[in-house]
């Protein structure tokens, strides 16, 4: 009996090591190829996906890619990122190339987790609805079009000013950040200006964005399980803000042209189909979550930039000044006034490039391919990085150094400065986030100077960049 026990152990014990070698052949055989770029894979599953995320959380993102830059090659390596093996691109060359061969070679492409907090009613792919989306948005958030927005904007910094920092000793800018840039999205997307409306929203959106990129274990406690919960818990409400307004529409009550809702619901596809309840409020979900994170970033480190260098804090408020006094008293900022904010937005751009909110994002091979003499293989993730260019000492001398004269003239070289990606991948919302960003720099400059109460706070990056402690300031009114 001790013999047939023992039989069936080493048995077992023989079928579990066959089936792990099976699977780690397969894993292994997909990087070992003629002509693969150079590189390590890491730990079978796991690859190198913990030294790509940890150094973001130590806040040196970069360095991920320039050790290996500098081990394997300047223009690409190989990894395995997210149980995936991955070729990262680096340089303008490799921007290029990724930007240009969009839907040729490569296409989009989203951690599974992604996919499980924002489902599709009819069962296609993320990157299939953001298709869609990508050829409804130009014709909302081109500059033409963002213009009638403008007055609406300011007057809602105005009122974000007035209720969250005047009056106050000292606040933490990057949750006020991010609730200016929220708010702007409820109003501009969906219409909704109610501040206890907007905070009904603003929790859960906090959960499903930290659950986006998190591990995806659906058990209680967990950030993706939370992600999924909010996710769902704010379709619901999107789904009674379409069917209202809906009704609105029909009965004249609401605008053709006021929102992206409004257009989004009265534009058909190339056979004359309207979209459906459930995939509209998975396109705004989106909108909501992508038009106010980014920007919320940018802002934040707007603040500590302009708090750490005072002399381009002093020419950000000459320039801005000036236009505020141009105005009549009660007047509200217009395109005129944004298009003399040429050295504000100068130093908004280079505190992209320092602090890139969008650190890179992800392709998918969809066919074999060569870039710069190595192979692809169909089915492999590809990964550009903003900083192995923002940060690169060859496209920005010095690259540690804030200089906001480097946007002067014809600017960087092409596919070097990428926060918005680049080509045909360029950021639809690239336009709407310059309009917040400088009506934020314009309300907020006006009123005061502010010191950091925490000099030496560190950055995390997780998966947007960020203060450790949300960037406390002290405020001194200009009228104090």
């Amino acid at each position: 009996m001790e013999h047939l026990y023992l039989s069936i152990f080493l048995l077992f014990v023989s079928l579990i090591t066959l089936s792990l070698f099976i699977v780690f052949y397969q894993h292994k055989s997909k990087f070992f190829r003629p002509n693969i770029p150079p590189g390590k894979i890491g730990l079978p599953f796991i690859g190198e996906s913990f030294e790509f995320l940890s150094t973001g959380w130590k806040g040196h993102p970069e360095k991920f890619v320039f050790d290996r830059m500098a081990k394997y090659s300047s223009e690409i390596f190989k990894t395995s990122l997210l149980g995936q093996p991955a070729a990262v691109v680096c340089g303008p060359v490799g921007n290029k190339f990724l930007f240009s061969n969009e839907n040729k070679l490569v296409t989009a492409w989203w951690p599974d987790s992604v996919n499980k907090i924002f489902p599709s009613s009819l069962q296609t792919s993320s990157n299939e609805e953001a298709k869609k989306m990508r050829k409804l948005l130009p014709q909302f958030l081109k500059p033409e079009a963002l213009q009638r927005y403008i007055g609406i904007m300011d007057h809602m910094a105005q009122r974000h000013f007035a209720d969250d920092w005047e009056n106050k000793h000292q606040v933490k800018v990057y949750p006020l950040a991010k609730k200016y840039t929220f708010s702007l999205a409820c109003r501009l997307f969906i219409s909704i200006e109610d501040p206890n409306h907007v905070a009904r929203f603003a929790g859960p959106f906090h959960l499903l964005a930290s659950g986006i990129l998190s591990i995806p274990i659906n058990f209680p406690g967990t950030a993706f399980n939370r992600g999924i919960y909010a996710s769902n818990f704010i379709r619901k409400e999107l789904l009674k803000i379409i069917k209202q307004r809906r009704s609105d529409l029909a009965e004249g009550k609401a605008s053709p042209t006021q929102d992206i809702l409004s257009h989004v619901l009265l534009t058909s596809d190339e056979n004359g189909k309207f979209m459906n309840d459930l995939d509209i409020a998975d396109k705004i979900l989106g909108l909501l979550i992508g038009g106010h994170d980014t920007a919320s970033a940018a802002c934040t480190f707007v603040v500590k930039f302009l708090a750490e260098l005072p002399h381009v804090y002093d020419q950000v408020y000459k320039e801005q000044m000036e236009i505020a006094n141009s105005k009549a008293k009660g007047e509200l900022l217009n395109w005129e006034d944004i298009q003399k904010m040429k050295y504000s937005w100068n130093v908004a751009c280079e505190v992209m490039r320092m602090a890139p909110p969008l650190q890179g994002a992800f392709r998918e091979a969809i066919t074999d391919f060569i870039f710069n003499g190595f192979s692809i293989p169909k089915g492999w993730k590809l990964y550009w990085s903003a900083n192995s260019t923002h940060k690169n000492p060859e496209y920005f001398p010095e690259p540690e150094k804030f200089d906001p004269s480097r946007f002067e003239g014809k600017g960087p070289a092409p596919y070097t400065y990428v926060p918005f990606g680049g080509g045909p991948r360029m950021c639809p919302g690239k336009e709407y986030a310059k309009l917040e960003i400088l009506v934020f720099m314009h309300n907020l400059v006006k009123r005061f100077k502010w010191e950091k109460v925490l000099p030496t706070e560190g950055i995390i990056v997780d998966p947007l960049p960020m203060p450790e402690k949300g960037l406390p300031v002290c405020l001194y009114p200009h009228n104090a």
